[in-house]
């Protein structure tokens, strides 16, 4: 299955809701205000923005496997922080000339996106010097899930039966297991839990059509995909507003 493109300054207009979630998320980092963090994920950089205030003496570093989002991120942050493109599983901060360790990674709305937790961690560790800190938030065991039945409903009609085509590339884990795989790959003070967060988009097909759905979108090409994505928008809008049922899984630890 062909992963899903990103298109960057789409996802900068409409992902106010994930720079919401984010911001909680950001007051768990303890800071001086000199420390180098590593934005691990930080897609067009609205969030990145909100680090690079955090350290006015120290430095941010965006990482995001999306060439996409690393160009609009380039674009919103400029001179302000350092952004490269790469994959987490193999993030080396030797591009940039560096080869200290950093203070700090920071993660919103990302590590779902990546299959392999374990070497995912152990990467992580291996650029944080030790007690460095590690905040993060993904999607959890039961993430999107009200999204994902009425993308199934939608997709029983046979002209949409390609958008569920090789299924979803996301790991949605729980608190438990992810405990594991982080003291496993060197960290220690490790929490790990979820919480709910309900989220009303403003413009829900735009919304699902760039964030939440845009794998299957794509699969079906840009006419078909809007009329997916609306249909979904259609079932969900059938009890209220629609919605977006996340289930978000945090993490708090350090470098051992």
């Amino acid at each position: 299955m062909t992963a899903r493109a990103w298109d960057g300054d789409a996802y900068h207009r409409v992902s106010g809701p994930m720079e919401a979630m984010a911001m909680p998320v950001l007051d768990r980092l303890s800071l001086r205000g000199d420390e180098t963090i590593v934005d691990a994920g930080c897609g067009s950089g609205r969030v990145t923005r909100h680090l690079v205030e955090r350290v006015p003496r120290g430095r941010v570093i965006g990482f995001d496997s999306s060439e996409a989002m690393t160009e609009t991120a380039r674009t919103n942050l400029g001179d302000d922080a350092d952004v490269i493109v790469g994959d987490l599983l193999e993030i080396d901060l030797r591009v940039l000339g560096r080869d200290d360790p950093v203070d700090a990674v920071f993660s919103t709305g990302t590590f779902h996106h990546v299959l392999d937790h374990d070497r995912l961690f152990v990467r992580l560790a291996g650029v944080l010097a030790a007690g460095g800190q590690l905040v993060a938030q993904c999607g959890a065991e039961g993430n999107i899930s009200n999204v994902l039945a009425a993308a199934a409903d939608v997709a029983t009609d046979p002209q949409f039966a390609d958008a569920v085509l090789g299924g979803r590339k996301a790991t949605y884990e729980t608190p438990e297991a992810t405990k594991l795989r982080l003291v496993a790959a060197g960290f220690t003070d490790v929490r790990c839990w979820t919480e709910p967060n309900t989220v009303t988009p403003d413009d829900a097909v735009a919304y699902l059509e760039t964030i939440v759905l845009g794998g299957e979108a794509q699969r079906l090409g840009p006419e078909l995909g809007r009329a997916f994505v609306e249909a979904v928008v259609e079932r969900l809008a059938a009890d209220g507003p629609p919605s977006v049922d996340y289930v978000r899984l945090n993490i708090d630890a350090r470098r051992g």
